[in-house]
């Protein structure tokens, strides 16, 4: 096991590393923020998953005993309001179809939809091209003067959430995330939530309001000390509206009075159901105690989710929160930080359809966690073309005869490489040029001529890729399945004749067998030409599609 001064981490609290100093010696208590899911998760989200998911294979190789929770927020305005508009809408010669993926029809047009509580709004292009108010409870939406009534049964929200729990567990399986020790649902939580609010009751930091409960944010002197905000800065963007039953502009909702069409649960206050940060406080509390040592999410949770949740816990415990916060960087799509409210976003499971799920992990592990990611139709073909290189060199280790080597200090090199990197905050990308100057090195032996030497030593370095693949959560398939899945989704995309390609293959063994080795140059010409590479092996001519070289 690591000592707790060899892994440094960087806590967005001090804003420098630290050593890793677990609570417990030998043990790490790890508590990532999940999805909120009203939709499907997005790739900015995906991204964030698997950067502690590798923390967290990391640790674990390193010795420790991890205990990682990782939540779902199954209560929320998102899936209110989400399931408040999904469904077909018609009137007045229109009709509107709202699907829950987040797409949407109106007559001929197709756009894409959000909303903040308040309005539907339709996308296309990046921009609002119409908006509905949303009137809870009501089951009509006027968009752009047309009245349209509700045609489909309303969706209950918490069947909304319990669906899309479903969908991100079918994506998480297939991006290689590790299923959390607890991944608790915040429907579940909710005497804890209780609790911890009447616990801020009794402290005079929260009050009690028209049926809601505040979490006052003046009798917290420490508040936002982790985004590092000035509360002037932020009382002079606030405002209290008249109709609003908060104290003070800054003031957050712990507990929300039941709305009609809202799901809504018993508790001291009547009806209602929990706001947004408490559900975290309530969820990390009740599995990993009042104190724990890693905290995970987006740079984007930091104000006000993760300021807020310090806040209600610190107060309600009287203990520090987390020994270590840790945020993710943000995914640029094309250049520009995706955003909701323009729809400029890429669902994790459209980008599933284009691209393998492991070549996109490997993507995601290409910089730093902690550094802006810029995602690219070409970022993702590269990626994809570097994992066919890693399983292509992996394919050939394994018609290898197996030798039996034990790793060698040649090949305990890579390894050290690996925890050397990843010690230091974690870093991806020096653990990715560890793994390729293994493969490098597996590339030469492969080619070298003293096979009996090669295969001795190849033996420890397929030790060494295990290891490290273990903590990138990489090559868990079998190569000659994995290159026929890419090479079938090229032939697809260009469009490439197979019939034509095994003809011409066959050809070209005729050719060699009568030893015209001119004509199965020539065919081999042919086949390059069409985009096509062909490797001569043991068992036989296999080819694949050249990633440089679109079919002609």
């Amino acid at each position: 096991m690591a000592s707790v001064d060899t892994i440094r981490v960087y806590n967005t609290m001090s804003g420098a590393k630290q050593p890793l100093a677990p609570l417990t010696p030998g043990k790490v208590k790890v508590y990532v923020c999940g999805p909120t899911v009203y939709s499907f998760v997005h790739i900015g989200n995906a991204r964030t998953f698997t950067s502690f998911d590798v923390v967290v294979r990391y640790l674990r190789y390193r010795g420790f005993e991890v205990k990682y929770v990782r939540n779902y927020t199954d209560v929320d305005d998102k899936i209110i309001n989400a399931a408040r508009v999904v469904g077909e809408w018609g009137g007045a010669g229109q009709t509107l179809s709202v699907e829950a993926d987040g797409t949407a029809k109106w007559g001929d047009q197709s756009f894409k939809w959000t909303t903040d509580g308040h309005q539907l709004s339709l996308i296309s292009d990046g921009t609002v091209r119409a908006e509905a108010p949303i009137d809870v409870g009501a089951d009509t939406l006027t968009l752009q003067s047309a009245v349209l009534k509700r045609t489909s049964p309303e969706i209950d929200a918490i069947s909304h959430a319990a669906r899309f729990v479903r969908e991100f567990e079918q994506d998480a399986r297939a991006l290689h995330l590790l299923e959390p020790d607890v991944s608790p649902k915040v429907s579940d939580t909710i005497p804890e939530i209780v609790e911890i609010i009447q616990r801020l009751i009794s402290r005079e930091v929260a009050y009690a309001s028209k049926g809601d409960v505040y979490f006052q944010v003046s009798r917290y002197p420490q508040y936002a000390r982790l985004s590092k905000r000035k509360l002037d800065d932020l009382k002079a963007g606030a405002r209290v509206e008249p109709q609003d039953a908060k104290r003070e502009p800054l003031d957050f909702a712990l507990w929300k009075a039941a709305k009609p069409g809202e799901p809504s649960w018993d508790s001291p206050w009547g009806k209602g159901r929990p706001g947004w940060h408490i559900e975290c406080s309530a969820m990390s509390n009740k599995f990993l105690g009042e104190t724990f040592d890693l905290h995970g999410g987006g740079l984007d949770l930091i104000f006000p989710h993760h300021e807020n949740e310090i806040a209600q816990s610190e107060a309600a415990s009287g203990a520090e929160l987390c020994k270590c916060w840790m945020h993710g960087g943000f995914l640029d799509l094309e250049g520009a930080k995706m955003s909701k409210s323009l729809g400029n976003v890429v669902r994790l499971r459209d980008a599933l359809a284009r691209v393998d799920a492991e070549a996109l992990r490997y993507f995601f592990l290409s910089t730093h966690y902690r550094a802006p990611l810029a995602f690219t139709d070409q970022s993702l073909a590269d990626a994809e073309a570097r994992l066919e290189y890693f399983y292509e060199t992996l394919r050939r280790a394994n018609e290898r005869p197996a030798a039996g080597g034990k790793p060698s200090a040649e090949t305990e090199k890579w390894l050290q490489q690996l925890e050397q990197t990843m010690d230091d905050d974690f870093n991806f990308a020096g653990a990715l040029g560890a793994l390729s100057g293994l493969f490098g090195e597996m590339n030469q032996l492969l080619d070298s001529k003293d096979k009996g030497k090669a295969n001795a030593a190849l033996g420890g370095l397929r030790d060494s890729v295990k290891k490290i693949s273990s903590v990138l959560g990489l090559f868990e398939d079998d190569p000659a399945a994995w290159l026929l899945r890419r090479r079938d989704r090229l032939v697809q995309q260009r469009g490439i004749d197979v019939s034509k390609i095994d003809a011409l293959i066959t050809a070209r063994n005729d050719a060699r067998k009568a030893k015209d080795f001119k004509r199965a140059d020539e065919v081999r010409g042919e086949l390059k030409a069409l985009g096509i590479e062909i490797m001569d092996t043991p068992t036989g001519t296999s080819w694949k599609v050249a990633a440089d070289q679109p079919a002609k």
